[in-house]
């Protein structure tokens, strides 16, 4: 059970890439969740032992255990770390209220060991996070814990914090609204609740501080300099799957502002000379990746259209990228899918999480097209100052690990990036969640009849039901047409965030019906009344299948925790995006229904994690140039 110490390692190619990859497949074998059980069945012996002891006596335990923990920090006995847990335990069920059952203890452990584990939905992951926070902080490991949201930051922080103070350690939160002077307090705490994208903006601007340098340790020099971290030392992630795979397609940038006045006046323009351009004709589109390339008939028109318009038209090959951009946002980016408009502004809507993200802009001119297609105010483009995927700076710590509902079948990506293997902690209570069959479609209105009608049958036994939509678009039509047969339903988006845990959490209510996009209020308990127990439980639709079946499966996750009764069902249709991006017309009009979704599915992940590769792999090739410049 002792730790070891995994260093920042190359991605492995070729035959290395194959015996990489075996390795990992014995790390998650199932021996390690066996010896995880003995171990926690270890911790449970000594309940009664510990439970005797005084609060006097439980914080001198505790004391007694943080040094010796300190000392053995790289190699814990066995002996050590079980004592440890068990009061760690005691302290949070006298503390919070919440003692841990035997598959959490599990789940704690195997973060302690640096493993990824997957547990299911309603198992109490965040009292998980805390207990292994804390044995993080003994070993002398500052630890950041990692999530979603700024309301699941705040709330977990908050919730745990006069734990963390029993056993004698500081802790905080950082949210995207704190000024640099606090948040460089909190992150001198022991344990820091911050989503991924605060801690790694942070980790950039102290770059920017620092200039290029040796990313891992800054302890001493952070008190000399005005740097937010103290170093990359541990990091738990929670909703791992979330932070470290599919948010990880696009690197975080750190931009400024640049003025350009002429790039308004193109910008416009390109949009008007985007209308007098046909597909197929003038240009092809590659929907997949969302690229764009003229064909020599659409070349030759740039050439004559744009080379009389004077400004930045005059180069070519910036006439091509103005062009390019308002094809792109003609084509790919919509209004309540891609993006909402708000107060007079564009704001991109994280498609993973359905969330909008106000601080953030496109790139190479793409924002402001898209601002002049929907004739908005055109505002300053922005420069990249720096930039680093989500997979190199989580590379970066030198202890990881990680929590999520769904983590085997991202079970490769996890080990080849990460080098950290999968576990899979069984479930306190058996899931009775019953899993009804598809229903696949060949026309989108048939498919939202349908939906409706289903909507309308389970409401009618009193049961609720949470649907889960792809985007805004959908979440606002589906309203529309419930609204229109008499149905009343609560409505969760990125354009009517709110209150979003309160709306969750009243989604087990009898008779309610809850409208959610991706989000669907992560970490946020949804508690059913009796009567929806003694009916069924929570009902689940996804409206919609994802790129991944992981994601469909967070979703059907919601309903069947701890036990409870539940019931999931997926709905599609050919017309969904999903299959418009990933099948060809043919594969769409022939291919039986479930042969199409494996394979629009199977295509999606296959070019998701190549694109993962290549930010990662650009990271790599901008370190070596800035290397090589630097020599």
């Amino acid at each position: 059970m002792a730790t070891q110490i995994q260093e920042l390692v190359p991605l492995h190619r070729g035959a290395d890439s194959l015996v990489h990859g075996a390795m990992g497949a014995w790390r998650r074998r199932g021996a390690t969740a066996r010896e995880l059980r003995r171990h926690a069945e270890r911790v449970e012996a000594l309940s009664s032992q510990v439970e005797a002891l005084s609060e006097a006596d439980l914080q001198e335990r505790l004391q007694t255990c943080q040094e010796q923990c300190a000392r053995k920090a790289r190699h814990l006995d066995d002996g050590l770390l079980v004592e440890t847990m068990a009061a760690l335990r005691e302290a949070a069920a006298r503390q919070l209220g919440l003692r841990a059952y035997g598959v959490q203890i599990m789940g704690v452990l195997a973060l302690n060991e640096g493993r990824l584990a997957e547990m299911a939905t309603g198992e109490g992951k965040t009292l998980v996070a805390a207990l292994a926070a804390v044995l993080s902080a003994f070993r002398r490991r500052p630890c950041h814990v990692i999530t979603v949201n700024d309301y699941l930051v705040t709330r977990d922080a908050k919730r745990m914090r006069k734990f963390f103070e029993f056993c004698g350690l500081t802790s905080g939160a950082i949210v995207a609204t704190m000024p640099p002077a606090e948040r460089q307090q909190v992150y001198l705490g022991d344990i820091t609740y911050v989503t991924s994208k605060e801690v790694l903006a942070d980790f950039l601007r102290d770059q920017l501080a620092f200039g290029v340098e040796s990313p891992s340790e800054r302890l001493g020099k952070a008190k000399r300099r005005r740097v937010l971290e103290r170093g990359l030392r541990a990091a738990i992630v929670d909703e791992a799957d979330s932070v470290l795979v599919d948010e990880a397609v696009t690197p975080l940038i750190i931009s400024q502002t640049r003025e350009n006045a002429s790039l308004s006046d193109a910008s416009q323009g390109g949009v008007t000379l985007a209308d007098q351009f046909t597909e197929r004709e003038d240009y092809d589109v590659k929907a997949s990746r969302r690229e764009i390339t003229l064909t020599e008939v659409g070349q030759r028109k740039l050439d004559e259209l744009g080379g009389d318009l004077g400004g930045l038209w005059k180069a070519p090959q910036r006439r091509w990228e103005l062009l390019r951009s308002a094809l792109v946002a003609r084509s790919f980016y919509q209004k309540d899918k891609q993006y909402i408009i708000k107060d007079g502004k564009v704001i991109i809507v994280d498609e993973f999480t359905g969330r909008p993200m106000p601080q953030r802009t496109w790139r190479q001119g793409l924002h402001q097209a898209i601002e002049a297609k929907e004739g908005m105010e055109i505002t300053a483009p922005s420069e990249t100052v720096a930039r680093m995927s989500f997979q190199r700076f989580f590379r970066s710590y030198r202890y990881l690990s990680g929590m999520t509902g769904t983590a085997q079948e991202a079970a490769s990506e996890f080990w080849h990036i990460y080098q950290r293997p999968v576990v899979r902690i069984p479930v306190n209570r058996a899931c009775q969640r019953q899993t009804l069959p598809a229903q696949a479609f060949r026309g989108a209105e048939e498919k939202w009849r349908a939906v409706v009608e289903s909507i309308r049958e389970i409401h009618a036994t009193g049961r609720p039901i949470l649907v889960g939509t792809r985007n805004v678009e959908a979440s606002e039509l589906l309203s529309q047409q419930l609204l229109a047969e008499g149905l009343a339903c609560q409505v969760l988006n990125a354009a009517r965030l709110g209150e979003e845990a309160l709306v969750i959490s009243k989604a087990g209510e009898t008779g309610r019906i809850t409208i959610a996009t991706n989000m669907a209020g992560r970490g946020t308990d949804i508690v059913l009344d009796e009567d929806v127990v003694r009916e069924g439980g929570l009902h689940v639709m996804s409206t919609e299948a994802h790129e991944s079946p992981r994601i469909d499966r967070q979703l059907f996750g919601r309903a069947g925790r701890q036990g409870d009764p539940g019931s999931s069902q997926l709905f599609f249709s050919v017309k969904d995006e999903l299959f418009q991006i990933h099948l060809s017309a043919r594969e769409r009009q022939w291919l039986p229904m479930g042969v199409a979704l494996r394979k629009a599915q199977a295509r999606a992940q296959s070019q998701a994690y190549k694109q993962r590769r290549r930010v990662l792999q650009m990271d790599d090739w901008l370190d070596n140039a800035l290397s090589f410049a630097s020599s």
